[in-house]
């Protein structure tokens, strides 16, 4: 008899029982029951995967608490797992410019969100990422206001958000980049990796290097999820 394959996880340790551990000791005690219930509510989703790691929702609930973060950016919204935990994290009169083409995946937490009283904190703009980012930055005011930016979105694009974060980001505001250990993939030789994952991986491999060479960031990549980079506007 062939031995069952385990289950799949977003996390990028080799067991899943170790990792299974790490959210049953840490992360879901801690886990706010709104974002318990928007990830129930999301599990039945063809691409649930889509949505933000809880090991990584926590550590993003931390560097909002940790930077004071009132004012924040959004790109990729899918059913709103992270921008609710920013809902819930920023303080009453903050907000969030939650970016996103697909309203539909939106509109299947927002119940959640509406239920948790924290939508007023949402600006939800249906758009693509970029042409969004260019009008904020038609306002000067936006220049140099927002404290804190998560991005969980195509990853070709990530070069072209970054560009435009360290404009709108505060200096010492925070951008947090999702899946840029892309499944493992970045450090697997090419002829190894499956055909889906392709193309993301050479979109992130730029990316990382990308970081890596840009002096007006301190970063730091940490393997939660499908692995998170976290960069400091230095100026």
């Amino acid at each position: 008899m062939a031995q069952e394959k385990p289950a799949k996880h977003k996390g990028l340790l080799q067991t899943h029982e170790l990792y299974k551990y790490i959210l049953e000791t840490n992360v879901y005690p801690r886990e706010p029951e709104p974002l318990k219930e928007l990830r129930a509510l999301t599990a039945p989703h063809p691409r649930s995967g889509m949505g933000t790691a809880p090991d990584a929702g926590q550590m993003i609930a931390m560097l909002l608490k940790l930077v004071g973060a009132k004012k924040t950016i959004e790109i990729g919204v899918f059913t709103g797992y992270s921008l609710l935990l920013t809902a819930l994290t920023i303080p009453d009169d903050g907000k969030i410019v939650a970016i996103d083409m697909n309203r539909e995946s939106y509109e299947i937490g927002r119940p959640v969100i509406e239920k948790a009283e924290v939508e007023h904190k949402v600006e939800f703009i249906e758009s693509e990422a970029l042409p969004a980012l260019d009008k904020l930055l038609e306002n000067r005011d936006n220049e140099g206001s927002f404290d804190f930016a998560y991005v969980d979105a195509d990853k070709i694009n990530y070069i072209n958000y970054h560009e435009r974060l360290m404009k709108l980001l505060k200096v010492n505001g925070i951008v947090v980049y999702d899946n840029t250990l892309w499944f493992g993939s970045v450090a697997q030789p090419e002829s190894s990796v499956l055909d889906e994952f392709k193309e993301g991986r050479v979109n992130t491999i730029n990316f990382n290097k990308s970081l890596a060479d840009d002096p007006r960031t301190n970063i730091t990549m940490v393997p939660l999820g499908d692995g998170i980079t976290i960069c400091r506007r230095l100026y």
